[in-house]
């Protein structure tokens, strides 16, 4: 049995990236910072309802603790959880601005994946995957064929260019753990009041193949649904 844990999954790319892994067969703790709304999501999907503030580290370790009191161990994480900030110009972005998303956005998975080692580490096959974007990509954003060109958010964008580096260190440390970022491409989300140009399920499709790699499968890379991305 695969234990399988998203963040910030009760709703949009999280909730379908679990209906899609429970699924497959895999045991999926559903992390949300508002109890009320997990328990709700983890009850219509089917999976566990764990809760968890990536932005609160005593949340986070008593995440950790439950999961290893229930199961012992994690196969998959997916740090999954984020935040867009408060639309402005780069102009205009002050300093706690870019420390409000990078607390969520790159600290959030930070604190996650440093509680959650240990429990990867119980695993035969363990997996992490962190749910960047096209907006973190330098090549994308200095592109203006590409809808990221026009973007030019540099609170939220920088934090998902920080968290692939984030994934390439930790896959650079743990060998024996496979780290991958990965961009769900412009999906209709809240995120963008549902204006993306794919579906959540086809945002989805790139998260939930990389969970579902094997030991055989890469790490340290940036994806999409096409790839690698050129970051």
């Amino acid at each position: 049995m695969t234990t399988t844990l998203i963040t910030g999954a009760n709703k949009s790319l999280g909730y379908e990236t679990a209906r899609r892994l429970i699924e497959a067969g895999h045991t999926v703790y559903v992390a949300a910072r508002d109890p009320e709304r997990g328990k709700a999501a983890a009850a219509r999907l089917g999976g566990r309802f764990v809760q968890l503030d990536v932005t609160d580290d005593d949340s986070v370790q008593a995440a950790a603790d439950a999961v290893r009191a229930e199961a012992g161990h994690l196969d998959v994480l997916v740090n999954n959880a984020g935040i867009t900030g408060v639309p402005k110009t780069p102009g205009d972005v002050t300093g706690a601005d870019m420390l409000h998303v990078y607390d969520t956005n790159v600290f959030g998975p930070v604190r996650v994946t440093r509680a959650f080692l240990p429990l990867l580490r119980e695993s035969d096959n363990p997996v992490v995957v962190n749910v960047s974007s096209g907006l973190g990509s330098l090549a994308a954003v200095t592109d203006p064929s590409r809808v990221e060109f026009h973007v030019p958010r540099l609170d939220y964008n920088s934090s998902k260019a920080a968290l692939v580096m984030v994934n390439t260190m930790y896959a650079k440390e743990f060998p024996g753990i496979r780290f991958n970022a990965v961009d769900p491409g412009y999906t209709a989300t809240d995120f963008n009041d549902h204006g993306g140009y794919k579906t959540v399920e086809q945002g989805a499709e790139v998260i939930v193949r990389m969970a579902l790699i094997g030991a055989d499968g890469p790490t340290g890379g940036f994806f999409d649904d096409e790839g690698p991305v050129i970051w």
